[in-house]
């Protein structure tokens, strides 16, 4: 399947999802395939909301990305959700302002507090959000569908990218002029928060710069895992 046909199968599922499970939202993380559903919704007129996630950790360029998708699409604005300060403050104040370097658990609770908190806000009363997950991005990720039940949030889950490749992705990127995160032009082609991310080298996994010092079996924040 070239990357025709899977840009209409995806525009079908977008088109399914607004019709069928409405209201739905799309989560937007600021990487090149979240960009991409982003222009799509845009550029269809789909009633889909987007939300993004702001850490308080994101690096500079995802904030200049963040102002120039909001000023190339007032059509679609992104709603953002920030963690409850007070739990910030508790984490930190008792383990540190990088604790999530000195075990999986102290990093897994700061991601809960950073981005599982602040989603189930933002998923609140829909029936259905998007992502931007490819099947190619991760082993974590080898097994996803195209569509899944998420059981943790209760609620219909939407990859309509998961078949697509890298390559696919930065083609539409290209051809349509849609805006990206200037890191990947620094070798970061999977974007989190700055302490944990880093850029890769030549050979290396997509994800190889994404907690790069924890197995990486085990390599997801939880946003995207199975209860």
């Amino acid at each position: 399947m070239g990357l025709d046909e899977k840009l209409a199968q995806t525009l079908e599922w977008l088109k399914k999802i607004e019709a069928e499970y409405s209201p739905a939202i799309f989560a937007n993380s600021f990487g090149a395939e979240d960009m991409v559903i982003t222009d799509l919704i845009a550029k269809h007129a789909l009633n889909i909301e987007i939300f993004s996630l702001d850490t308080g950790r994101l690096p500079a360029e995802t904030y200049d990305l963040m102002q120039e998708t909001a000023t190339k699409y007032p059509a679609v604005p992104v709603k953002v959700f920030f963690p409850n300060a007070a739990h910030v403050e508790q984490y930190v104040n008792s383990n540190g302002i990088n604790a999530f370097y000195e075990s999986v658990e102290m990093r897994k609770e700061c991601c809960r507090i950073r981005k599982l908190e602040p989603l189930k806000r933002a998923l609140t009363g829909k029936k259905a959000w998007i992502t931007g997950l490819r099947r190619q991005q991760s082993t974590t990720r080898t097994e996803m569908q195209m569509q899944e039940f998420d059981a943790g949030n209760g609620l219909e889950k939407f990859n309509p990218l998961i078949e697509w490749t890298e390559k696919e992705v930065w083609q539409y990127i290209r051809d349509n002029g849609v805006p990206y995160n200037k890191l990947h032009d620094q070798h970061y082609p999977s974007i989190g928060c700055a302490p944990c991310t880093r850029a890769i080298a030549m050979g290396e996994d997509i994800r190889a710069g994404r907690w790069w010092w924890e197995n990486p079996d085990l390599k997801e924040c939880g946003l995207h895992v199975k209860k």
